[in-house]
C-alpha cells in the first residue's frame, strides 16, 4: 500500500488580487515547476497551523488562513498527496524573503496557465479558472 502524505498549501493573494506563485527549487522532486506555498503537516498540528508554519519558514510571510478552497488527493508512482489548500493573505508587515524557493511570481488568474505547475497543484488551477 502506497504511503499517503498530508499537505497544506496557500493561495495567498495580495490586494491587486494576484496570486504568489513560487518556484520549486532544483534537486527536489518536480523541480523547476510552479507551486503555492505551503508543505507537510508534522505530527500534532493541524492544517492552519501548519500553512502558517511552512509560510513562515518558506517566505518569512506571516498569513491570515481563509477558507478551504480545495481538497485534493493525487496519487503518484510511490505515493499518494492530499493536499489542504486555503485562500489566504498576508498579515501585517513581513520582510518577504525565499528561504526555500528559486524564484516567486505574482499572477492573475487568467495567467496562472503560463506556468509549469507540478500535478497536484493543477488541480487547483483548473478549479481557480471555474471560480
Amino acid at each position: 500500500m502506497k504511503k499517503e502524505i498530508q499537505v497544506v498549501a496557500g493561495i495567498i493573494e495580495n490586494e491587486k488580487k494576484e496570486i504568489l506563485c513560487t518556484l520549486r527549487p532544483m534537486g527536489k522532486n518536480f523541480e523547476n515547476m510552479w507551486e503555492f506555498p505551503g508543505g507537510k503537516i508534522e505530527v500534532g498540528e493541524n492544517s492552519v497551523e501548519a500553512l502558517k508554519r511552512e509560510v513562515k519558514e518558506e517566505l518569512n510571510l506571516d498569513i491570515e488562513v481563509g477558507d478551504i478552497f480545495i481538497w485534493v488527493k493525487k496519487e503518484y508512482k510511490e505515493f499518494i498527496i492530499s493536499l489542504r489548500c486555503y485562500m489566504c493573505k498576508i498579515k501585517g508587515i513581513n520582510q518577504f524573503r525565499l528561504n526555500e524557493h528559486a524564484a516567486f511570481l505574482w499572477l492573475k488568474r487568467e495567467n496562472l496557465d503560463s506556468l509549469v505547475w507540478v500535478p497536484t497543484d493543477s488541480i487547483i488551477i483548473k478549479k481557480l479558472r471555474e471560480d
